[in-house]
Protein backbone atom coordinates (compact mmCIF):
# COMPACT_ATOMS: atom_id res chain seq x y z
CA UNK A 1 0.00 0.00 0.00
CA UNK A 2 1.19 3.49 -0.89
CA UNK A 3 -0.17 6.33 1.27
CA UNK A 4 0.54 9.92 0.25
CA UNK A 5 -0.62 12.33 3.00
CA UNK A 6 -1.38 15.90 1.98
CA UNK A 7 -2.39 18.78 4.27
CA UNK A 8 -4.69 21.06 2.29
CA UNK A 9 -7.26 23.84 2.41
CA UNK A 10 -8.23 26.59 4.82
CA UNK A 11 -8.65 24.22 7.76
CA UNK A 12 -5.49 22.13 7.21
CA UNK A 13 -7.41 19.01 6.26
CA UNK A 14 -5.59 15.73 5.80
CA UNK A 15 -6.20 14.45 2.30
CA UNK A 16 -4.82 10.99 1.48
CA UNK A 17 -3.96 9.40 -1.83
CA UNK A 18 -4.06 5.65 -1.22
CA UNK A 19 -2.85 3.25 -3.88
CA UNK A 20 -2.29 -0.41 -4.60
CA UNK A 21 1.37 -0.49 -5.59
CA UNK A 22 0.92 -3.63 -7.68
CA UNK A 23 -1.72 -2.14 -9.97
CA UNK A 24 -1.34 1.66 -9.49
CA UNK A 25 -5.08 1.88 -8.90
CA UNK A 26 -5.88 4.44 -6.22
CA UNK A 27 -8.46 6.47 -4.36
CA UNK A 28 -8.40 9.94 -2.86
CA UNK A 29 -9.77 10.30 0.64
CA UNK A 30 -11.18 13.75 1.50
CA UNK A 31 -9.93 16.05 -1.28
CA UNK A 32 -10.35 19.26 0.69
CA UNK A 33 -7.99 21.25 -1.48
CA UNK A 34 -8.67 24.45 -3.40
CA UNK A 35 -7.85 25.49 -6.97
CA UNK A 36 -4.43 26.85 -5.98
CA UNK A 37 -3.40 23.51 -4.49
CA UNK A 38 -4.93 21.39 -7.27
CA UNK A 39 -1.87 21.39 -9.60
CA UNK A 40 0.30 20.09 -6.74
CA UNK A 41 -2.15 17.27 -6.01
CA UNK A 42 -2.47 16.31 -9.66
CA UNK A 43 1.32 16.36 -10.01
CA UNK A 44 1.64 13.85 -7.16
CA UNK A 45 -0.80 11.56 -8.91
CA UNK A 46 0.98 11.90 -12.24
CA UNK A 47 4.46 11.36 -10.79
CA UNK A 48 3.35 8.07 -9.22
CA UNK A 49 1.51 7.04 -12.40
CA UNK A 50 -1.68 6.45 -10.43
CA UNK A 51 -5.15 5.78 -11.78
CA UNK A 52 -7.72 7.29 -9.44
CA UNK A 53 -10.80 5.10 -9.26
CA UNK A 54 -12.72 6.73 -6.41
CA UNK A 55 -13.03 9.90 -4.37
CA UNK A 56 -14.13 8.90 -0.88
CA UNK A 57 -15.53 11.50 1.50
CA UNK A 58 -15.40 10.43 5.15
CA UNK A 59 -18.20 12.94 5.72
CA UNK A 60 -19.86 15.89 4.04
CA UNK A 61 -18.23 19.00 5.52
CA UNK A 62 -16.79 21.49 3.04
CA UNK A 63 -13.17 21.07 4.10
CA UNK A 64 -13.36 17.41 3.08
CA UNK A 65 -15.29 17.74 -0.19
CA UNK A 66 -14.17 21.01 -1.82
CA UNK A 67 -11.93 19.23 -4.38
CA UNK A 68 -14.57 16.71 -5.46
CA UNK A 69 -15.57 18.52 -8.63
CA UNK A 70 -12.02 18.92 -9.89
CA UNK A 71 -11.07 15.30 -9.22
CA UNK A 72 -14.23 13.96 -10.82
CA UNK A 73 -13.94 16.13 -13.91
CA UNK A 74 -10.18 15.83 -14.36
CA UNK A 75 -9.61 12.21 -13.40
CA UNK A 76 -13.10 10.77 -14.02
CA UNK A 77 -13.24 9.33 -10.53
CA UNK A 78 -16.46 8.23 -8.85
CA UNK A 79 -17.55 10.06 -5.70
CA UNK A 80 -18.46 7.90 -2.70
CA UNK A 81 -20.04 8.95 0.60
CA UNK A 82 -22.33 7.41 3.22
CA UNK A 83 -25.98 7.82 2.29
CA UNK A 84 -26.73 9.85 5.44
CA UNK A 85 -24.29 12.60 4.37
CA UNK A 86 -25.05 12.50 0.64
CA UNK A 87 -27.35 15.53 0.84
CA UNK A 88 -24.47 17.65 2.18
CA UNK A 89 -22.50 17.45 -1.06
CA UNK A 90 -24.83 19.67 -3.05
CA UNK A 91 -26.05 22.00 -0.28
CA UNK A 92 -23.70 24.82 0.85
CA UNK A 93 -25.74 25.32 4.02
CA UNK A 94 -25.54 21.69 5.06
CA UNK A 95 -21.84 21.30 4.22
CA UNK A 96 -21.17 24.54 6.16
CA UNK A 97 -19.28 26.26 3.35
CA UNK A 98 -21.55 29.29 3.63
CA UNK A 99 -20.18 29.89 7.13
CA UNK A 100 -16.83 30.63 5.50
CA UNK A 101 -18.32 32.78 2.76
CA UNK A 102 -17.94 30.12 0.07
CA UNK A 103 -20.60 28.14 -1.73
CA UNK A 104 -19.05 24.70 -2.16
CA UNK A 105 -21.26 22.53 -4.35
CA UNK A 106 -19.96 19.07 -5.15
CA UNK A 107 -21.42 16.77 -7.76
CA UNK A 108 -23.81 14.27 -6.19
CA UNK A 109 -22.35 10.90 -5.24
CA UNK A 110 -21.95 8.19 -7.83
CA UNK A 111 -22.17 5.60 -5.06
CA UNK A 112 -23.39 5.64 -1.47
CA UNK A 113 -22.03 3.15 1.05
CA UNK A 114 -23.11 1.63 4.33
CA UNK A 115 -21.52 -0.05 7.32
CA UNK A 116 -19.76 -3.30 6.52
CA UNK A 117 -19.45 -2.80 2.78
CA UNK A 118 -16.15 -3.69 1.12
CA UNK A 119 -14.32 -1.31 -1.23
CA UNK A 120 -11.60 -2.78 -3.46
CA UNK A 121 -8.69 -0.84 -4.96
CA UNK A 122 -6.53 -3.21 -6.96
CA UNK A 123 -5.48 -5.91 -4.51
CA UNK A 124 -6.37 -3.78 -1.48
CA UNK A 125 -9.58 -4.42 0.41
CA UNK A 126 -11.17 -1.78 2.66
CA UNK A 127 -14.06 -2.25 5.06
CA UNK A 128 -16.45 0.63 5.59
CA UNK A 129 -17.10 1.34 9.28
CA UNK A 130 -20.01 3.69 9.94
CA UNK A 131 -18.79 6.04 12.68
CA UNK A 132 -21.52 8.64 13.31
CA UNK A 133 -21.26 11.39 15.87
CA UNK A 134 -19.37 14.14 14.07
CA UNK A 135 -21.99 13.89 11.33
CA UNK A 136 -24.74 11.29 10.88
CA UNK A 137 -22.94 9.74 7.91
CA UNK A 138 -19.32 9.85 9.04
CA UNK A 139 -17.35 6.75 8.08
CA UNK A 140 -13.94 5.26 8.69
CA UNK A 141 -12.14 3.09 6.15
CA UNK A 142 -10.23 0.06 7.46
CA UNK A 143 -7.71 -2.13 5.67
CA UNK A 144 -7.19 -5.23 7.82
CA UNK A 145 -4.28 -6.62 5.80
CA UNK A 146 -2.29 -3.42 6.23
CA UNK A 147 -3.57 -2.58 9.76
CA UNK A 148 -4.58 0.93 8.69
CA UNK A 149 -7.73 2.94 9.34
CA UNK A 150 -8.69 6.36 7.96
CA UNK A 151 -10.97 8.00 10.53
CA UNK A 152 -11.94 11.37 9.06
CA UNK A 153 -13.09 13.71 11.84
CA UNK A 154 -14.17 10.93 14.21
CA UNK A 155 -10.92 10.13 16.02
CA UNK A 156 -7.78 12.27 16.25
CA UNK A 157 -4.48 11.93 18.07
CA UNK A 158 -5.43 12.57 21.73
CA UNK A 159 -8.74 14.08 20.65
CA UNK A 160 -12.09 13.49 18.96
CA UNK A 161 -14.20 15.24 16.34
CA UNK A 162 -16.44 18.20 17.08
CA UNK A 163 -20.00 17.39 18.04
CA UNK A 164 -21.40 20.92 18.33
CA UNK A 165 -22.16 21.26 14.62
CA UNK A 166 -25.52 20.34 13.02
CA UNK A 167 -26.05 16.59 13.15
CA UNK A 168 -23.36 16.04 15.78
CA UNK A 169 -23.79 14.02 18.97
CA UNK A 170 -21.17 13.61 21.68
CA UNK A 171 -22.80 10.50 23.12
CA UNK A 172 -23.01 8.89 19.68
CA UNK A 173 -19.40 9.73 18.86
CA UNK A 174 -18.01 8.27 22.09
CA UNK A 175 -20.14 5.15 21.71
CA UNK A 176 -19.04 4.76 18.09
CA UNK A 177 -15.34 5.02 18.87
CA UNK A 178 -15.50 2.63 21.81
CA UNK A 179 -17.80 0.15 20.11
CA UNK A 180 -16.37 0.13 16.59
CA UNK A 181 -12.91 1.69 16.29
CA UNK A 182 -11.61 0.34 19.60
CA UNK A 183 -12.48 -3.16 18.39
CA UNK A 184 -9.58 -2.88 15.95
CA UNK A 185 -6.11 -4.21 16.91
CA UNK A 186 -3.94 -1.90 19.01
CA UNK A 187 -1.26 -1.72 16.32
CA UNK A 188 -3.70 -0.31 13.75
CA UNK A 189 -2.34 2.97 12.37
CA UNK A 190 -4.88 5.80 12.54
CA UNK A 191 -4.83 8.38 9.75
CA UNK A 192 -7.18 11.18 10.91
CA UNK A 193 -8.84 14.03 9.05
CA UNK A 194 -6.68 16.62 10.85
CA UNK A 195 -3.43 16.47 12.78
CA UNK A 196 -0.88 13.75 13.33
CA UNK A 197 -1.07 10.02 12.78
CA UNK A 198 -1.58 7.80 15.82
CA UNK A 199 -2.60 4.20 16.65
CA UNK A 200 -5.67 2.58 18.13
CA UNK A 201 -3.62 1.34 21.11
CA UNK A 202 -2.27 4.79 21.92
CA UNK A 203 -5.73 6.35 21.78
CA UNK A 204 -7.27 3.58 23.84
CA UNK A 205 -4.71 4.26 26.55
CA UNK A 206 -4.09 8.00 26.39
CA UNK A 207 -6.97 9.79 24.71
CA UNK A 208 -8.45 11.98 27.49
CA UNK A 209 -11.96 11.80 26.03
CA UNK A 210 -11.97 8.00 26.00
CA UNK A 211 -9.93 6.77 28.96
Amino acid sequence: MLIIPLTVGLLSTNCYIVACERTCKALIIDPGFDEVEAPWILKEIDEHNLRIKYVLNTHGHMDHISGNTLVKETLRAKIIIHQSDACMLTDPLKNLSMLLGRAVISPPPDLTIQNGEILRIGFLKFKVIHTPGHTPGSISLYCEDERVVFTGDTLFARSIGRTDLPGGSYETLISTIRGRLFNLPDETAVYPGHGDRTTIGIERKWNPFLR
